[in-house]
């Protein structure tokens, strides 16, 4: 049954019932009429009322602006109530002229005497029913708005997320062939190598690309390539330190985010020093949240915060997680910085 014949028949039937309850102080109350009356309501208040919802249907009132749905419903409750009027005087005087003991008042003078009290009745009854019946109308007008907006804005989102990560990964791959390029003429050994570990890197990113998250075993696999590829380039000037609970390897993170934040301090810190330095690398658990922190010697600059793998970083974070995950790079001391995400173990 849908929810509107079981807000039909439970509604009409508590007024029904109300009715019954209030006859039921009177000295003439007869149960076998209170039963009819009830029956009676039923059959003629439904019919009504569903007439009308079938008119609003055809005609689209129900889909109309409230200055323009006003105007009709106006004329439309004054009608229903004089309907009202008549079925119920009518009901009344049958029922008690068929089935109560000792009644004999005349038609003309039984209507005079109930009619303004019952079309009053009537005007109430039905402006409640046309204004619940429109406000509920509105109101799911209101949800399947809301609904869609929220639909669209998942697509907008979706759409911008893969943008982004279509952007990342050209940008990965432009600056490791430019690791390798250093090492054409220096180093053609290591230059092999150096293409094979590319080549793996493109081979797990394109697989990846489609995808979310991928787990954090996954992740930093990708980036002890990474870190091999440009030791290649660096040697001894690149130094590594990682720092992992194993528990949560299976946690899941953005792809190629922990690389980011190692690429730009590798980028940033090891390649403007002579004398290189040491990355470190953390990941724990903080508050029910993972942080991921790498940090690299150097001093922090507007071209290290403002390069497009970070900043393709913040905003996946932010359309991903929202208020729930966190992105800051800062002067850690005289001689380090840290770059540090926080998000929500999944």
């Amino acid at each position: 049954m849908s929810l509107y014949w079981k807000c039909q028949i439970i509604g009409w039937s508590a007024a029904a019932f109300y009715w019954m309850l209030v006859s039921f102080e009177s000295p003439r109350f007869i149960w076998f009429l209170a039963v009819l009356y009830f029956i009676g309501d039923l059959l003629i208040y439904i019919p009504l009322t569903h007439l009308y919802r079938n008119i609003s249907l055809r005609y689209g009132w129900q889909k109309l602006e409230p200055r323009k749905l006003l105007v009709r419903i106006v004329p439309a409750v004054m009608v229903l109530g004089f309907a009202f009027l008549v079925l119920t005087w009518s009901k009344n005087y049958l029922l008690r002229y068929w089935f109560e003991p000792g009644f004999s008042e005349s038609f003309g003078h039984n209507f005079q005497d109930h009619r303004l009290g019952i079309f009053m009745a009537g005007i109430r009854l039905m402006a409640i029913w046309v204004l619940a019946y429109y406000g509920y109308h509105y109101a799911q007008r209101e949800v399947n708005a809301i609904k869609e907006s929220s639909r669209l804005a998942i697509i907008a989102k979706d759409a911008e997320f893969n943008n982004l990560a279509a952007q990342l990964n050209p940008h990965f791959f432009f600056n490791s062939l430019n690791s390798i390029k250093a090492l054409m003429i220096e180093n053609p050994r290591a230059a092999r190598r150096a293409i094979d570990l590319l080549s793996d890197l493109i081979r797990t990113s394109l697989y990846s690309r489609d995808t979310v998250f991928i787990s954090l075993k996954e992740e930093m696999a990708l980036v002890g390539d990474y870190l091999e590829l440009e030791n290649i380039r660096f040697e001894e000037r690149l130094k590594t330190s990682v720092e992992m609970d194993d528990r949560l390897s299976g946690k899941l993170v953005l792809p190629l985010s922990v690389q980011t934040l190692v690429e730009n301090a590798i980028k940033h810190g090891i390649a403007q020093r002579k004398e290189g330095g040491l990355i470190k690398i953390r990941i724990g658990e903080e508050n029910g949240k993972l942080v991921v922190s790498v940090e690299n010697p150097g001093t922090l600059s507007d071209e290290a915060t403002k390069g497009l793998g970070l900043k393709n970083l913040r905003e996946r974070l932010s359309l991903q997680f929202g208020e729930k995950a966190s992105f800051r790079i800062v002067q850690k001391n005289s001689e380090n910085v840290s770059a540090t995400f926080h998000i929500p173990l999944i």
